[in-house]
């Protein structure tokens, strides 16, 4: 679910298809029996795939070195 703030229907599913498609990749890294939230901010809309790929990247690399 991605919040109205970030824009209209269409906005939001294409921000919410496009961390559904990151997190897919990314969620092998994630240790068993550990949870992961994504929250959408607005510049989220605005944000290329590139950008938004490696800050989910840094995040996730962050929480499985505090997981560890």
């Amino acid at each position: 679910m991605v919040a109205k703030t970030v824009g209209n229907a269409v906005t939001r599913n294409t921000v919410r298809r496009r961390f559904k498609a990151i997190a897919h990749d990314l969620l092998t890294e994630v240790p068993t029996g550990h949870d992961v939230v994504i929250r959408a901010l607005p510049a989220a809309a605005q944000a290329g795939w590139p950008s938004l790929l490696g800050d989910v990247s840094r995040s996730f690399a962050r929480g499985v070195e505090k997981a560890a």
